[in-house]
C-alpha cells in the first residue's frame, strides 16, 4: 500500500482569510524548506500565480473565471495581503519552490454550478450581468462558510457552529475562530489544532449535511478527490513528499492526508466542463467583508490587516493599542473629543474582558465593548461610524499595467488613457462635469473633442451595464450641451467589463452587438425612439439608421398618440443636438414630420378617454406642441392649431383635454378674445354638469397662468358658473376645481385672492384671509372626502 499523505505530504489547513494562519504558514515553510507548495484553487488558474506575486500587485486582488458563451456564470478567489494561500504563493516565489493551485478547473466550477441551479434559474439567468453573475460564488466550505443562509432564512435549529460557539462560550463563531486560531501563537499547536478540528468537524457535520445538503455534499467529495489527484500527480513528477506542503481550507485537511482515495482518468473524464476563461481583478475589502454577503469573508478585513502588521512587525500585542486608537481618531474627526486617557482604559478594558476567556488576547468583540463603554460613553451610536471604517476599511487592490487582460479591458485602458481618465479609476467617487461643445482654445482636434468623446464612453458602458459613471441632471435647463456625471472604480465595475467580452472584443463593437439585439426584440415606437437617442448619445452612426428603420415600420400601424408623441419628441430632442454630437440626423427629419401628423391627425380620436388616461394625453399634446414651435420649419404647425380647435370645440371629448387645447390656442393666439370669451361662456353656463364645466376650467388653467388671471370676464363667468351649482353639483365640481388651483403658486393664488376680492366685494387682504384661513373640521373632513370621490356612484 502506498504512504499516505499524513505521512509523507504536508497538510497545512487554514481559514481563507486568517492572518494568524498566514504567519504560522510563513514560519512553518521557513523551516521545513518545502520544493512544492499547493494550494486549494482552480488548477487553471496556475498561470495566474506570476501575476498574484508579481512586486507590482497589491492586494486585495481576485481571480476571476467566466464562461465564454451564454449564460454567463463568474466565480472569484479573492485574496488580501493576510491570505495563507497569498503568502504561500509569494513564499514559494521567493524561495525558488513549485506553486500550483490543485483545486476542480474553473470549467468544471462552473459547469457544476449549471447543474445545481434549478431549471426556472437558468432559463432567466442567459445574459451577462443577469442573475448571481459577479457574486463570489460558494465555492468555499466547512469553516470558512459560515452560517449566514442560515441565519438569513430564519433556520430554528442552531448550526453546528453555533453550538461550538456557544459551548466555547463565545459570541459568535467568528469570535471562537478568532480567539483560538487567531490568537494562538503556539506554531505546531495550532498545525496540529486545525488538522484535528477538521476531523471533528467532518464527523459531526459529514452524515447530516449527507442528508440536508446532498449537492453541497457530492461537490467537496468530487472537490477533495480531485485534489487527491493533484498531489498525487506532485509526487509523480518527483518531489519529495517530505517536501511538499498543501494549503487547503481547514475543512479538507483531514480529507487530504490519505491520497489513496483519489479522482481516476475515467471519473476525470465524466465532469461536465464549459469553456470558461481566467483574469485578474482589483478587489475591496468591503466585497472581501461578510457584509458584501460573501460567505468565506470575514467583518473586518482592515482590522485583520492591523492585526497581520503586528504579527509581522512581532508585536502582536500592540493591536488593541492600534485600533482603539484609530477608532478614537476619527471619533475626534467628527467632532467628539475623546482623551488619550480614554483610549488606555479602553485598551485596559478589552485585555481584562479577554482575560475572563482564558487570557487570551482580545478579540474584536472585546475591542467593540471597550470602545463603546469608554470612547462612546455607552453610547453605540457615537462610534459606529468609526467602528465600521477601521473594521472593514476603504482600500481597492491594483494590478500591474497589461496583467491578466481581457481584450475589452485592453479597450477600455485604452480609451481611459486616451480620454485622461485614468486619475477616476479609483473607489472614490467624483464628479465630472462635461462641456460638449467644441473648444476652439486648444490646437487639436482631439482635445476640442475632449468631453465630447468621454461622453460618448460613458453612455457606452451605460449601454453595456457597466456603472462606471453615472449621469445626474446637469443644472442647465435647455442646455443640450452640458452633462454632469458621478464617476466611481469598484470591484463590480471590474466584473461588468470582463463580462462584457462576450460581446464584443472592443466597448464600440460590443455596444453595436446590444444596440442590434435591442433593435431586433423592438416592440413599440416609444421603445424604438429611445433606442436611437442611446445609438446617438453613443455616436453610433450605423445603429441611427437602423433604429430609424426599425421606427419607420413600427410608427406605420400605430395610433396611439402618447406612445407617437414620446417617440416624435425623443427624436426633436435628437435633432436638436445632433450637431453638437456631430452626428447626421438629416435622415430622422421626415420620420419626424410623419410621427407628428400622426399625432396631430389622431389627436381627437385619442381625446375621447377617461380622466386617468387624460394626464397621460395632456403630457402628449404638451409635447407635440413643443415639437411645433421647435421645428416650425419642418412639421405641419398649421394642422397641429387646426386640430387643437377641433377638439377645443367638441362637447363628446375629455373635457380637461377640451379646456387643454383652447389653453394652448390662447397662448398661441390662435383665437381671438371674442373667440375665447364665447366658448367660456358656453362652457361655463349655468345647466353644464360639474364634471363637465369644471373639468374644462382644469385643462384651461393648465397653461398661460398670468393670461387666466388677466381675464377678469373669466373669473365672472367662473364665479356666476359656481353659484349656480346645486349642492351635489358643487361637492362634484370641487373635485376638479380643487384639483386645478393645487398646481397654483402661492403668487398666483394671491393675485386670484385680489380677483375675488373685487368680484365679492371686499378687499384683497380680506379675500386673502378668506381663501388662506384655517378649514372647520366638516370642512376639512368633506376635503378628506374628496380624495376618495367615486364618479360611479352618479
Amino acid at each position: 500500500m502506498r504512504p499516505t499523505a499524513e505521512a509523507a505530504v504536508h497538510i497545512f489547513g487554514v481559514r481563507h482569510l486568517s492572518p494568524g494562519g498566514a504567519k504560522h504558514l510563513l514560519d512553518f515553510l521557513d523551516e521545513l524548506q518545502p520544493t512544492a507548495v499547493l494550494i486549494e484553487g482552480p488548477a487553471d488558474a496556475t498561470a495566474e500565480i506570476r501575476h498574484l506575486t508579481n512586486k507590482e500587485t497589491k492586494p486585495p486582488v481576485a481571480v476571476l473565471a467566466f464562461t465564454a458563451d451564454l449564460p454567463v456564470r463568474t466565480a472569484l478567489w479573492p485574496f488580501a495581503v493576510y491570505s495563507p494561500e497569498l503568502q504561500g504563493l509569494q513564499w514559494a516565489e521567493a524561495n525558488g519552490a513549485m506553486a500550483s493551485f490543485i483545486d476542480l478547473p474553473s470549467s468544471v466550477i462552473l459547469a457544476l454550478q449549471d447543474t445545481s441551479r434549478p431549471s426556472t434559474e437558468l432559463e432567466h439567468d442567459t445574459a451577462p450581468g443577469s442573475g448571481k453573475a459577479g457574486e463570489p460564488s460558494a465555492l468555499v466550505t466547512g469553516p470558512d462558510k459560515e452560517t449566514e443562509e442560515q441565519k438569513a432564512h430564519g433556520d430554528a435549529s442552531p448550526s453546528l457552529y453555533s453550538r461550538i460557539a456557544s459551548a466555547a462560550g463565545e459570541h459568535d463563531y467568528d469570535m471562537y475562530w478568532e480567539r483560538n486560531y487567531e490568537h494562538n501563537a503556539s506554531p505546531g499547536a495550532y498545525r496540529e489544532a486545525i488538522l484535528s478540528f477538521s476531523a471533528e468537524m467532518r464527523n459531526l457535520s459529514e452524515g447530516q449535511e449527507q442528508r440536508e445538503q446532498p449537492i453541497e455534499h457530492a461537490y467537496n467529495y468530487v472537490r477533495e478527490s480531485y485534489m487527491r489527484r493533484q498531489i498525487r500527480d506532485t509526487i509523480a513528477a518527483g518531489h519529495d513528499p517530505e517536501r511538499i506542503v498543501v494549503i487547503c481550507g481547514a475543512y479538507h485537511a483531514a480529507a487530504l492526508a490519505d491520497v489513496t482515495d483519489y479522482m481516476t482518468d475515467e471519473e476525470l473524464a465524466s465532469l461536465p466542463s464549459r469553456s470558461t476563461k481566467l483574469t485578474l481583478m482589483p478587489y475591496s475589502y468591503y466585497k472581501l467583508s461578510t457584509m458584501s454577503g460573501y460567505g468565506a469573508g470575514n467583518r473586518a478585513p482592515h482590522y485583520y490587516q492591523m492585526m497581520w502588521e503586528a504579527m509581522v512587525a512581532g508585536a502582536p500585542e500592540d493591536l488593541p493599542y492600534l485600533y482603539l486608537s484609530s477608532v478614537a481618531r476619527l471619533v475626534r474627526s467628527g467632532g467628539t473629543h475623546r482623551s488619550t486617557a480614554e483610549v488606555i482604559e479602553a485598551v485596559r478594558l478589552a485585555e481584562a474582558l479577554a482575560a475572563l476567556h482564558s487570557g487570551s488576547a482580545p478579540t474584536l468583540r472585546d475591542l467593540h465593548d471597550a470602545a463603546q463603554t469608554l470612547l462612546g460613553h455607552g453610547d453605540l451610536s457615537v462610534i459606529a461610524e468609526a467602528l465600521a471604517r477601521v473594521d472593514v476599511g476603504t482600500a481597492i487592490g491594483s494590478l500591474a499595467e497589461g496583467v491578466s487582460q481581457t481584450p475589452i479591458q485592453d479597450d477600455l485602458n485604452r480609451l481611459f488613457k486616451k480620454l485622461k481618465l485614468e486619475k477616476y479609476k479609483t473607489t472614490v467617487a467624483s464628479d465630472l462635469s462635461l462641456d460638449l461643445r467644441e473648444n476652439r482654445r486648444v490646437s487639436s482636434t482631439e482635445a476640442a473633442f475632449l468631453d465630447l468623446n468621454r461622453s460618448i464612453l460613458f453612455h457606452r458602458l451605460s449601454l453595456l451595464g457597466i456603472s462606471f459613471a453615472k449621469s445626474q441632471p446637469s443644472g442647465q435647463d435647455g442646455a443640450t450641451w452640458a452633462e454632469n456625471w458621478i464617476i466611481q472604480w469598484t470591484p463590480e465595475v471590474e466584473i461588468q467589463v470582463v463580462e462584457s467580452t462576450l460581446l464584443g472584443e472592443t466597448v464600440e463593437i460590443a455596444c453595436a452587438y446590444v444596440l442590434r439585439e435591442k433593435l431586433n426584440e423592438c416592440r413599440s415606437i416609444a421603445e424604438a425612439s429611445a433606442l436611437i437617442k442611446i445609438a446617438c448619445q453613443c455616436g453610433m452612426a450605423s445603429q441611427i439608421e437602423e433604429g430609424r428603420q426599425v421606427l419607420q415600420t413600427l410608427a406605420v400601424d400605430s395610433r396611439d398618440v402618447v406612445e407617437i408623441a414620446a417617440a416624435a419628441r425623443e427624436l426633436s430632442i435628437i435633432i436638436g443636438y445632433g450637431d453638437i454630437r456631430r452626428i447626421d440626423t438629416v435622415p430622422l427629419v421626415p420620420l419626424l414630420e410623419q410621427l407628428f401628423l400622426r399625432g396631430c391627425l389622431f389627436l381627437t380620436d385619442a381625446a375621447g378617454c377617461n380622466d386617468e388616461a387624460a394626464t397621460a394625453m395632456t403630457a402628449a399634446m404638451n409635447e407635440l406642441n413643443a415639437i411645433a414651435l421647435d421645428h416650425d420649419d419642418t412639421v405641419d404647425g398649421k394642422l397641429w392649431l387646426q386640430e387643437l380647435l377641433h377638439l377645443s370645440e367638441r362637447d363628446d371629448r375629455n373635457p380637461r383635454l377640451s379646456g387643454f387645447a383652447c389653453a394652448i390656442l390662447m397662448e398661441r393666439g390662435a383665437i381671438t378674445a371674442a373667440e375665447c370669451a364665447a366658448e367660456v361662456s358656453r362652457r361655463l353656463s349655468p345647466g353644464i354638469p360639474a364634471d363637465l364645466g369644471a373639468g374644462w376650467f382644469e385643462g384651461l388653467s393648465m397653461r398661460n397662468r398670468y393670461g387666466l388671471l388677466s381675464r377678469m370676464s373669466l373669473w365672472e363667468q367662473l364665479n356666476d358658473y359656481i353659484n349656480s351649482l346645486l349642492d351635489n353639483e358643487f361637492v362634484r365640481a370641487l373635485v376638479f376645481l380643487r384639483r386645478a388651483f393645487s398646481t397654483f403658486s402661492p403668487r398666483e393664488k394671491t393675485m386670484i385672492a385680489e380677483l375675488l376680492g373685487e368680484l365679492w366685494g371686499v378687499n384683497s387682504e380680506q379675500a386673502a384671509e378668506i381663501l388662506t384661513g384655517e378649514l372647520k373640521e366638516e370642512e376639512t373632513k368633506m376635503l378628506d372626502d374628496l380624495n376618495e370621490f367615486d364618479f360611479e356612484d352618479f
